[in-house]
C-alpha cells in the first residue's frame, strides 16, 4: 500500500478574472427573483483543476469542497474584492478521491457528480458505477469510504453516464430532518419523471421529479426554509446551452410524491452561462440567501470554469 503522505493534497495556482455582466453588453441585474452579483471565470496552469461536478461551502460561507467527474476533491475559498464582489480562489488543492481499496480509481469508478456534507461526514454519488459512499470529514482528502450508503434508487433503473448527480443534505430543522436527497440526472420512470429518494430520515423513500425536457438535473441546494433549488441544464448542437433553476417547495418532497417547482431562472448561451453543474446556498452579509453556482468545463479549451453568484428574493 502507498503511504499516506502520497495522497496529500497539492496546492494549485488559480487565476481569476471579473465577471461583471451575466447578460454580456447590458446592465440588467434582476432576473426574476434573482439578481446577479457578480461572477469570476477562473483558470489554473494545473490540468486537474477542471470539471467541476458539484460544490459545498462550510458553515463560513468562503471554505468550500468540490468534488470532480475526473475523481478529485478540490477544496479552497472564495475570495471578494472591497464591494464584496467574487473576485477568485485562494488556497486551492486537490487530491484523488480514494476507493475502497485505498487507491484512485479509474475514471469509470471515480466519476463523482454529487456531494453532500452532513455530521462529520462527506457523501459522494457516482456514476457509471453508481454508488453513494460515504468519507470522513475531516479527513475525506486522505481515506478511503468509511461506509457505503443505500441510495434507495434501483440501481438497474439509472443509466450509465445519467445517474445521481444531485446530492444534498436537508436542513435539520425541516420535515426532511437533515435527510439526504438524491436526484438523477436523467434516469427516468415510466411517465418519463427523474427519480429520487429522500436516502433516510423520518420521510425515508423514493420520489420522483417532473422532468422539463430537454433540461437534465445536475446538482441542488436547499433554502433555510427547507425549499429546494434545483439546477438544469441543456445542450444541443441545434438548441445550444442552456441552465434552469427551479424552486420544489420542501413540504412537496415525500415518499411517492411527483414534484415540480416554480422556475426561477432559463436563460441559454446569450448570458453568461457554460455547462453549469454545481450550487450551493451561502448567507449574505444582511441574512439573505446568496446562490452560488460552478460549470463544468469537461476539460475542454473551448468551455469555461465560471463561478456565479446571485441574491434570491424570499
Amino acid at each position: 500500500m502507498m503511504p499516506a503522505m502520497s495522497f496529500a493534497q497539492d496546492a494549485a495556482r488559480v487565476t481569476a478574472k471579473p465577471i461583471l455582466q451575466f447578460k454580456p453588453n447590458s446592465n440588467q441585474t434582476k432576473f426574476g427573483p434573482l439578481e446577479f452579483l457578480g461572477g469570476i471565470e477562473f483558470s489554473s496552469d494545473d490540468g486537474r483543476v477542471q470539471s467541476l461536478s458539484s460544490i459545498r461551502f462550510r458553515p463560513d460561507g468562503t471554505h468550500f469542497i468540490s468534488v470532480l467527474d475526473t475523481g478529485e476533491w478540490l477544496t479552497g475559498q472564495i475570495m471578494r474584492d472591497a464591494s464584496g464582489r467574487l473576485s477568485g480562489l485562494s488556497e486551492v488543492a486537490v487530491s484523488p478521491i480514494l476507493m475502497r481499496n485505498g487507491q484512485a480509481g479509474s475514471k469509470s469508478a471515480s466519476d463523482a457528480e454529487g456531494l453532500a456534507l452532513r455530521d462529520g461526514e462527506a457523501f459522494v454519488s457516482f456514476e457509471q458505477q453508481h454508488r453513494v459512499d460515504a468519507y470522513p470529514d475531516p479527513g475525506f482528502e486522505t481515506s478511503k469510504p468509511s461506509r457505503n450508503v443505500n441510495f434507495l434508487i434501483p440501481r438497474q433503473e439509472l443509466r450509465r453516464n445519467a445517474g445521481i448527480e444531485t446530492l444534498v443534505a436537508s436542513p435539520a430543522s425541516s420535515p426532511l430532518a437533515g435527510g439526504l436527497v438524491a436526484i438523477a440526472e436523467s434516469s427516468r420512470d415510466a411517465a418519463g419523471n427523474l427519480l429520487a429518494a429522500i436516502v433516510d430520515g423520518p420521510l425515508k423513500g423514493q420520489f420522483t421529479v417532473v422532468r422539463h425536457d430537454p433540461y437534465d438535473a445536475t446538482d441542488g441546494a436547499f433554502l433555510p426554509d427547507g425549499d429546494l433549488l434545483l439546477l438544469e441544464r441543456r445542450f444541443s448542437f441545434v438548441g445550444g446551452m442552456g441552465m434552469k433553476i427551479r424552486r420544489i417547495k420542501g413540504a412537496d418532497i415525500r415518499p411517492g410524491a411527483v414534484v415540480d417547482g416554480e422556475v426561477l431562472i432559463d436563460v441559454g448561451a446569450d448570458h453568461s452561462i457554460d455547462n453549469m453543474e454545481g450550487i450551493d446556498v451561502v448567507a449574505g452579509p444582511d441574512g439573505s440567501s446568496h446562490v452560488i453556482i460552478i460549470s463544468d468545463d469537461n476539460g475542454l479549451f473551448l468551455q469555461r470554469n465560471l463561478m456565479l453568484e446571485f441574491k434570491i428574493s424570499q
